[in-house]
C-alpha cells in the first residue's frame, strides 16, 4: 500500500490517498504473545455468540432479544417491554463501562471485542491468509493467473458462505434456533419476507467484510472520534516510545531503536503508522507490538519499543491508572451497578397494567350501588402457571369480577380482560375514589395495583 507522507497523515486516513481514491490494506498476519491473547479472547467470545441461544436455564433461553413478542431473555432472566427501567439502567451500565475503559485503557473494546474486529481479523482475514498468503508477494502471484483467478472466485464462494452463516447466528439472537430451524425445514414460500431479510443481512455482511472492511473503523464508526475528547495524557494506549526510537535511522547503531523498517505498519489492519501519535483510525489490536517486539530480538535492543503505555509515561516513565477522571467514572459505574442491582431485586413476577374503558364514566346499578368498567392487563413474567384472584383492599362490602371469569397465566404468559368493579354509595368519599386491588395466588399477596372509582 502506499504510504502517506508524514505530513498528511491527519488531513486524509492512511487507506484514501490524495485524489480520494481508496488504497487497499493487506495487512499481515502477527505473531507473537498479544496475538495469542486477542486470539484466545476473540475466539472465546466468537464461541459465546454461536452457542449463547442454544444454551438454556430453567427452560428459559441463555440470551434471547425476541423483539416481535418484546420480551427479553438476559443470562436467563426474562425482561419484559414493561421492564423498561431495567433495560435502561443496563445500557447505562454498558455505556459508562465503554466509557470508563476508554478513559483509563483507550481502545480497548475496539481491538479485543467489537465485533466487527472479531470477525474481520478472526474469520475472514484467515480465510484471505488461507487463499492469498500472508500479505506478502505470496500465492496471487504463483502459479499463472488462472489459478489466481480460481482462488479469488473459490475465496468470494467462502466469504459468502460465511456471512449467511453470520447472518442466521445473528438471527438466532432474536428468534431463537428453534424458530431459525422451523423456518430452514419449511418451505421458502411460507417464510418468503424473512427469507429475503436474511438473503439481504448476508449479502450485506459480504459486502462489509469482503470490500468495505477496515473503513467501518476508519470512516463510521463514532467510536474513534469519541476517543479524542475521552483520552488524556493518563490513558493507557498502544504508543510508540519517541523518546527511546527517535531519530529513526536503518543502521541499528546510530540513531534511535527504530529502524524504520516499518514492519509495524505492514500489520496495522487499517494501515497507519503508529509512530505518528495517536490516531483515530487505530484499534489498540496491539499488532504493530507483536511485530516490533520481533524486530527488537534480530536487532538486539529492548522489547517494547511500541508497548501498552500512557503519553505521560512516554515521557516521564512512570503511569498511573488513578487520575480524577477514571475515579469519576468508576464512582458513577458502582453507583448505576448498585441501582441496577436494587431495581433488579424489586422486580416482582406479576405486572399489571389498569386503565378505564374508553368512553365509560360510571354506571348506577340501583340507588345504593355503582360500578366502573375497566380494561386491564394481566403479565406473569415467573416460570410458573398461576391463578390469580382480584380482591378490594380497603373496602370489603366492594366486588369484583372478571370478564371471562378467571385470571389463569401460563408460564411468561399475558392475559387482557375486561375489570367491573361494584361499590357502595355509602363506600364514595366524593367524585373520585382511591381504590386498591389486590391479586392472590391462594393465600399469597402477589401484588398491589391502586386506581381511581368514579361516583356521581
Amino acid at each position: 500500500m502506499e504510504k502517506n507522507s508524514d505530513q498528511d497523515f491527519r488531513d486524509r486516513p492512511d487507506n484514501i490517498d490524495a485524489s480520494g481514491q481508496r488504497k487497499w490494506v493487506n495487512a499481515r498476519q502477527p505473531k507473537g504473545k498479544w496475538y495469542q491473547r486477542r486470539s484466545f479472547v476473540g475466539y472465546t467470545l466468537l464461541l459465546f455468540l454461536v452457542v449463547a441461544p442454544f444454551l438454556k436455564i430453567q427452560g428459559h433461553p441463555f440470551m434471547l432479544l425476541d423483539i416481535l413478542n418484546r420480551r427479553f431473555f438476559i443470562f436467563g432472566q426474562m425482561v419484559f417491554a414493561e421492564d423498561t427501567y431495567i433495560l435502561a439502567m443496563v445500557m447505562a451500565v454498558i455505556v459508562v463501562s465503554i466509557v470508563l475503559f476508554t478513559v483509563v485503557f483507550g481502545r480497548v473494546w475496539c481491538g479485543w471485542a467489537c465485533p466487527q474486529t472479531l470477525f474481520l481479523e478472526l474469520v475472514y482475514r484467515r480465510i484471505e491468509f488461507l487463499f492469498d498468503g500472508n500479505g506478502r508477494k505470496g500465492k496471487d502471484k504463483k502459479g499463472g493467473a488462472e489459478k489466481s483467478q480460481f482462488r479469488f472466485i473459490a475465496k468470494q464462494v467462502v466469504f459468502i458462505i460465511i456471512s449467511i452463516l453470520v447472518t442466521n447466528v445473528f438471527l438466532m439472537w432474536f428468534i431463537g434456533p428453534e424458530q431459525l430451524l422451523k423456518i430452514i425445514t419449511e418451505p421458502i414460500s411460507d417464510h418468503l419476507i424473512g427469507f429475503s431479510i436474511m438473503i439481504a443481512l448476508s449479502f450485506f455482511y459480504y459486502w462489509i467484510y469482503a470490500y468495505f472492511r477496515e473503513q467501518v473503523c476508519t470512516l463510521f464508526c463514532p467510536y474513534g472520534r469519541m476517543q479524542g475528547v475521552l483520552l488524556d495524557n493518563n490513558s493507557i494506549s498502544v504508543i510508540y516510545d519517541y523518546k527511546r526510537g527517535e531519530p529513526r535511522n536503518p543502521k541499528v547503531s546510530e540513531g534511535g531503536d527504530c529502524i524504520n523498517c516499518r514492519q509495524c505498519v505492514s500489520v496495522c489492519p487499517t494501515g497507519i503508522d503508529i509512530r505518528n501519535g495517536s490516531q483515530l483510525e487505530c484499534i489498540h489490536c496491539t499488532a504493530c507490538i507483536d511485530e516490533c517486539n520481533l524486530v527488537m530480538k534480530k536487532i538486539g535492543k529492548p522489547y517494547n519499543l511500541i508497548r501498552y503505555d500512557s503519553f505521560q509515561g512516554v515521557e516521564s516513565g512512570k503511569r498511573s491508572l488513578l487520575n480524577p477522571r477514571s475515579i469519576a467514572y468508576t464512582a458513577v459505574l458502582v453507583l448505576l451497578m448498585m441501582m441496577l442491582g436494587f431495581t433488579a431485586g424489586r422486580r416482582t413476577t406479576i405486572d399489571v397494567t389498569l386503565w378505564r374503558a374508553q368512553g365509560t364514566l360510571y354506571q348506577q346499578l340501583d340507588p345504593e350501588t355503582y360500578s366502573n368498567i375497566y380494561q386491564v392487563m394481566f403479565l406473569n413474567k415467573g416460570s410458573e402457571s398461576l391463578e390469580l384472584t382480584p380482591k378490594l383492599l380497603d373496602i370489603p362490602t366492594g366486588e369484583i369480577s372478571i370478564g371471562s371469569g378467571k385470571v389463569l397465566l401460563p408460564p411468561d404468559g399475558k392475559q387482557k380482560d375486561a375489570m367491573i368493579i361494584k361499590l357502595k354509595k355509602s363506600s364514595l368519599t366524593g367524585r373520585e375514589t382511591a381504590i386498591r386491588i389486590g391479586l392472590y395466588s391462594g393465600d399469597q399477596l402477589k401484588e398491589t395495583v391502586t386506581t381511581n372509582f368514579l361516583g356521581p
